[in-house]
């Protein structure tokens, strides 16, 4: 981690309350081995986070050549990721009849972090087109209110 990264959490720790994770969530986005990593530097898939409502989100990823069964979406502990699934392939290269292999279909593995109010509602493979639909909850005790003064 940075020290300019370091001393900006030290000084908002002290005046907040309960955002111990997601402190602890950039710190290991700023960590060396983070941003080293081979899924972190990669452009492939490439992908859109797009806003559709006011609290709705759909990640969005360009996967051509790829079908159901060739990939694997998981949610756990606040990441999404998304990760081909290897085939198993003869070594003749013209058993389904392609001639030149253009469209891309190797081998990923993509992640996102995501909000602890923010639910994965769906994704839906369609038209080579991954898109994994999320809501953002918001808790009644989130929720603004006016307070009595007595």
């Amino acid at each position: 981690m940075t020290n300019k990264s370091l001393s900006i959490f030290n000084q908002l720790r002290p005046v907040t309350v309960g955002f111990d994770p997601i402190f602890d969530r950039f710190e290991r986005m700023f960590d060396d081995d983070f941003f080293h990593a081979p899924t972190f530097n990669t452009n492939y898939p490439p992908y859109n986070i797009v806003k559709t409502g006011e609290y709705t989100y759909d990640i969005e990823l360009a996967l051509a050549g790829f079908n159901k069964k060739d990939i694997n979406v998981t949610y756990e502990d606040g990441t999404v990721t998304v990760k081909s699934i290897q085939e198993e392939k003869s070594e003749d290269k013209d058993v389904d009849g392609v001639i030149h292999r253009g469209i891309s279909k190797r081998q990923f593995t993509k992640s996102f972090s995501i909000a602890d109010d923010v639910e994965v509602k769906s994704a839906e493979l369609k038209d080579g087109l991954l898109k994994i639909s999320l809501e953002r909850i918001i808790p009644e005790s989130k929720k603004a209110k006016t307070i009595d003064v007595k």
